[in-house]
């Protein structure tokens, strides 16, 4: 493990995140752009699941937002793992960045399969199945979230 991190650090595009300022503050800036997008777009989804709103029609939500928080966590998703390649050997042995990539992996893989199976408005989707699937996600994203931030703060 510790040599395919230390592969991944000696990346061309690692060292130029590494030495290069203003690339690196570009990749973060665009890392927290994705992130807002990700969470602004699905909490307020999660929220109309879990029944709030409830004269919003969820699909109509779903139409707008599934493919805002798609997008952002397309860019959050590229640009975090250029982040992670600039410190790799530190960040791969940190449970927390673990528990991050395990809630990430969780949440996308349930919305995939929540409209792989109830299409993308989600409309033949039972009431509770709907209030268990922004359960999930909410714990998922904000766990995520969460443990990012706790990242800067357990590193050395």
């Amino acid at each position: 493990m510790d040599g395919l991190l230390a592969a991944i650090e000696g990346f061309w595009i690692a060292q130029e995140l590494r030495f290069a300022r203003w690339s690196y503050a570009a990749v973060n800036t665009a890392h927290v752009l994705g992130i807002a997008l990700l969470v602004g777009a699905i909490l307020p989804l999660d929220l109309r699941l879990l029944g709030l709103w409830r004269r919003v029609p969820h699909g109509d939500l779903a139409r707008v937002l599934v493919p805002v928080a798609a997008a952002g966590l397309a860019l959050a998703a590229a640009t975090g793992a250029l982040l992670f390649s600039v410190r790799a050997s530190e960040y791969g042995v940190m449970p927390v960045v673990w528990l991050k990539g395990a809630l990430i992996a969780t949440g996308a893989g349930a919305a995939l399969l929540l409209h792989r199976a109830h299409g993308l408005e989600l409309a033949a989707a039972g009431r509770r199945r709907l209030a268990a699937a922004g359960a999930l996600s909410m714990t998922c994203w904000l766990g995520a979230l969460v443990c990012g931030r706790l990242i800067a703060f357990l590193g050395d």
